[in-house]
C-alpha cells in the first residue's frame, strides 16, 4: 500500500450532489465528480485489512484493493486493466451499482467511513475512455460457434460480450429499439445517461457483436398462454432472424435467455381501471424516450406535470419515480410502504457487517422533496369521471406469526384518502416462470434469479458465458 496510514488521517468524501435548485429543472446526472487529487486521496484510504471483505461482497468479485493501490499511486492504466479483469461494464455500476463492497469494507465496521469503491471505479473507467486505454480488440480469434443472446439488458451484454471475447459469433436480440434493458428504459437519465449506454454498445459492436433490435422472441408467457411462443415457434421465428447452423439445437449452436422480469407486481383493487395510474416503468421507459427524441401524443402521454403524485412502493423503481415527477413540473409527490420502516443509521442489528445492512436510504430523489410514510395498506382508487382523484390507504402493523412464517398485518388506523391525480406502480417485479428448454438454451439475469441489482445481472451474465462455453466445449 502507497500510505499505509491513510484511513486514520483522511476521511471519506464522496463528490456529492449538484444543488437541488439547480438538478430537478433538467435531467443531466445529479452526481458530481472530484478532481483528481481529492480522487487519488479517496483511494489511498484503501487500508491494508488483509482479508478484503469486499472482495467476498462484490458479485463479480472485484479486487477493490489492488486498483484503489494504482489509482493512488496515479498508475490509472494499470487500474483500468485490473478493474476491467472482473467488470466488463465499470461505467455502468459506478453510477448506479449500490455498492455492497463499501458496506462490507474493513472501515465501515471501523468508524462508517468506507472506501469509495463506486465513485473510485467510474472515475478510473471514465479516464480509460479518456486517456485512450479502451479501443476495439482485434485479436479474437473465432471458433466457429454461434451463440444467440436474447435480451440487450446488463445480463445479456455481459453474457455476449464474455462469449465474444471467447471467439463466438455473437448475435444480440433486442425487443426494443435500443440495447440496454433497464439500464436505457428504466434507469432515470440522471442518473445513468444514456450516452454512457451508447459509448459502451458502439465498442461492442466494432468488436463483432452484432445488434438486432425490433426482435421480440420470448418463449415463455407475458401474460397467459395464449401470448407466448413454443418451442418449435421459437427455434422457427430465431432462425429465421440469422444463418444459424442448426434449428434444432445442434453443435455449435447455443442460446442465451436475458430477457429479465417482463410482468410488474399489480394492485388489482376497486378503481383499478381508472386513468391516471400505471406501472412505474410505463412513466421512466416514456420519459426516457422523450429524452432520446421520441413523440407521445396528448392521450399516450403520461406526466406529473401539475398533479399530485403517488408513489406506491418504496424501492429504487419508486425513487426514482420521485425524481422523474420533480422534474416534469409536479405539484406534490407522496411515497407510501406497506412494510415498516427500515432502521436509521449506519447499522441494522438483523443484518450486522459485513452482510448488508436494510437501514433506512434516503437517495438523491428523496432529497428533492416528498412526503415517505411506511405501514400503509392500499385499499381502494377513488375517482370522478372516470379519472383518478385520490387513493384510500389504511395504516397498519405487523405481529408475528405464531405459526411461523410470514408475519400478519393488522389494521391500526383509520382509512384515509391520500388525494392524488396520478399514482405510480412500484411494488417490483415477478420472477419469470420457464418452460423446460432443450439443452442448448441458458437462462441469466433476471429472468433466472428475479428482479435485482444490475452488478447481479451482469455477474449472472458472465457466468452463464462459461456455462455456454464449457457446453459448446464438449
Amino acid at each position: 500500500m502507497g500510505n499505509p496510514k491513510a484511513f486514520l488521517e483522511i476521511h471519506r468524501q464522496e463528490a456529492g450532489y449538484r444543488p437541488v435548485h439547480d438538478r430537478i429543472h433538467d435531467f443531466g446526472e445529479v452526481e458530481q465528480t472530484l478532481n483528481t487529487r481529492e480522487r487519488k486521496l479517496q483511494a489511498s484510504r484503501c487500508m491494508d485489512c488483509g482479508v478484503p471483505f469486499c472482495h467476498w461482497a462484490c458479485p463479480l468479485g472485484n479486487k477493490a484493493p489492488e486498483w484503489n493501490d494504482a489509482l493512488y499511486k496515479g498508475e490509472w492504466e494499470l487500474a483500468f486493466r485490473l478493474l476491467s479483469n472482473t467488470n466488463p461494464f465499470p461505467e455502468f455500476t459506478g453510477r448506479i451499482c449500490p455498492a455492497l463492497c463499501e458496506k462490507a469494507c474493513v472501515l465501515n465496521r471501523f468508524n462508517h467511513e468506507p472506501t469509495t469503491n463506486r465513485e473510485d471505479e467510474c472515475a478510473i473507467i471514465e479516464a480509460a475512455f479518456r486517456e485512450g486505454y479502451i479501443h476495439p480488440r482485434t485479436d479474437i480469434i473465432r471458433n466457429g460457434k454461434q451463440v444467440a443472446v436474447i435480451g440487450a439488458g446488463p445480463a445479456g451484454l455481459a453474457a455476449a460480450d464474455t462469449l465474444n471475447h471467447m471467439g463466438y459469433t455473437v448475435t444480440v436480440y433486442e425487443k426494443n429499439e435500443a440495447a440496454g434493458g433497464l439500464l436505457r428504459y428504466g434507469i432515470p437519465n440522471f442518473k445513468l445517461n444514456k450516452a454512457i449506454i451508447d459509448r459502451r454498445i458502439a465498442l461492442m459492436e466494432a468488436e463483432g457483436i452484432t445488434f438486432r433490435y425490433g426482435t421480440h422472441l420470448r418463449p415463455f408467457p407475458r401474460g397467459g398462454e395464449s401470448d407466448c411462443l413454443t418451442i418449435d415457434e421459437f427455434n422457427k421465428a430465431l432462425s429465421s432472424q440469422a444463418p444459424l447452423p442448426s434449428e434444432d439445437g445442434g453443435d455449435g449452436f447455443a442460446v442465451v435467455m436475458a430477457t429479465g422480469t417482463p410482468i410488474a407486481r399489480d394492485l388489482n383493487i376497486p378503481g383499478r381501471e381508472l386513468k391516471g395510474i400505471h406501472f412505474a416503468l410505463d412513466l421512466l421507459s416514456q420519459q426516457n424516450r422523450v429524452l432520446a427524441g421520441m413523440e407521445y401524443a396528448k392521450d399516450e402521454r403520461i406526466t406529473a406535470k401539475g398533479k399530485d403524485v403517488l408513489v406506491i412502493g418504496g424501492g429504487d423503481t419508486g425513487s426514482d419515480c420521485i425524481g422523474t415527477a420533480h422534474r416534469q413540473g409536479c405539484k406534490s409527490v407522496t411515497q407510501i410502504e406497506i412494510m415498516p420502516r427500515p432502521v436509521e443509521g449506519p447499522e441494522d442489528p438483523q443484518n450486522p457487517w459485513p452482510n448488508w445492512p436494510r437501514t433506512l436510504k434516503t437517495t438523491s430523489s428523496h432529497e428533492e422533496g416528498c412526503v415517505r410514510r411506511w405501514n400503509i395498506n392500499t385499499l381502494e382508487f377513488i375517482g370522478e369521471n372516470g379519472k383518478l382523484t385520490g387513493v384510500k390507504v389504511q395504516e397498519i402493523d405487523w405481529k408475528t406469526n405464531p405459526d411461523g412464517g410470514r408475519p400478519i398485518m393488522v389494521e391500526k388506523g383509520k382509512p384515509e384518502i391520500i388525494k392524488a391525480e396520478l399514482c405510480l406502480l412500484a411494488m417490483g417485479f415477478l420472477k419469470p416462470e420457464h418452460p423446460e428448454y432443450p439443452d442448448n438454451v441458458f437462462v441469466c439475469g433476471d429472468a433466472k434469479n428475479g428482479a435485482s441489482l444490475v452488478v447481479r445481472a451482469i455477474a449472472s451474465g458472465i457466468e452463464t458465458a462459461r456455462k455456454v462455453n464449457d457446453f459448446l466445449s464438449k
